[in-house]
C-alpha cells in the first residue's frame, strides 16, 4: 500500500511535549539540589503547560485531541490481540501513558502548590486549605507522587525503546510532526492560524500560572 506523509503532530503540542520533558528533568534536578525558588518557578510554568494542553486536547490538532485516543474496551482487546492497528495517533496503551502521565503531572502540581517543609518554603495555596491538606499534600508530592511519576516516565520511556526496537520510530514523528502513512489518513491541522491561536492559548495559560505564583504573597 502506497504510503506519504502525514502531518500527526501539530506545532503546538511538538513544543509542548519537548518543553515539559525539560521541565519535569529540571524540576526533579532543582529538587534534589534544594533550589526551590527555581523548582517553584518551574512548577509554575509546568502549570502553565498543563493548562495549555488540557484546553489544546479539545481544540487542537485531530491526533492531539483527547477524544482522538479515547479506546473503548474491545478497541483495546483487538489491539493487544493484534487485530487492531494504531498508527497515525497514540495506540491504546501509548493513550494510557499519556493519560497518566498527564494525570500524575496534575496531582504534582496541585500538591506542590499546597506544600509546606515547614523550614523555608510554602506553595502559595497553602493558606487556602487545612493544616491537614496541606500535610497530605506535603507527603504526596514529596512521596508517592515523586515516585509515582519516576515509574511513569520510565515506562514511557521503556515503551518508546521497544517500539524502536520494533521498526515503528516514535520520536522522529514528534520532532518533524509527519508519519508515513496511507494518503487517507486524517490529517491534523497545523497552519499559521492554529499556531497563533495556541500561542494567544498558552500566553493566557501563563497569566494564569503567574497569578497563582502571586496568591500566597496577599
Amino acid at each position: 500500500m502506497p504510503k506519504t506523509s502525514v502531518r500527526i503532530w501539530d506545532l503546538p503540542t511538538r513544543l509542548f511535549h519537548w518543553i515539559l520533558a525539560a521541565c519535569v528533568i529540571a524540576l526533579v534536578v532543582s529538587a534534589k539540589m534544594n533550589a526551590m525558588d527555581c523548582h517553584f518557578l518551574l512548577g509554575y510554568a509546568v502549570l502553565a503547560l498543563l493548562l495549555f494542553r488540557l484546553v489544546w486536547g479539545v481544540f487542537g490538532g485531530y491526533w492531539s485531541r483527547f477524544a482522538s485516543f479515547m479506546y473503548t474496551p474491545a478497541q483495546f482487546a483487538r489491539y493487544l490481540s493484534g487485530k487492531e492497528d494504531h498508527g497515525a495517533g497514540h495506540s491504546p496503551m501509548g493513550a494510557l501513558s499519556v493519560l497518566a502521565l498527564l494525570a500524575v503531572l496534575c496531582l504534582q502540581v496541585a500538591s506542590g502548590l499546597m506544600s509546606d517543609d515547614e523550614i523555608s518554603v510554602s506553595g502559595p495555596l497553602t493558606r487556602f486549605v487545612s493544616g491537614e491538606w496541606v500535610s497530605t499534600a506535603t507527603w504526596w508530592h514529596a512521596r508517592l507522587g515523586q515516585y509515582l511519576l519516576y515509574a511513569l516516565v520510565a515506562l514511557h520511556v521503556l515503551a518508546i525503546a521497544i517500539y524502536a526496537l520494533r521498526g515503528k520510530k516514535l520520536v522522529g514523528p514528534m520532532i518533524t510532526g509527519d508519519k508515513q502513512l496511507p494518503p487517507e489518513t486524517r490529517a491534523s491541522r497545523d497552519s499559521v492560524a492554529t499556531r497563533l491561536a495556541a500561542l494567544v492559548l498558552m500566553a493566557c495559560a501563563a497569566g494564569v500560572g503567574w497569578w497563582v505564583s502571586t496568591l500566597g504573597s496577599f
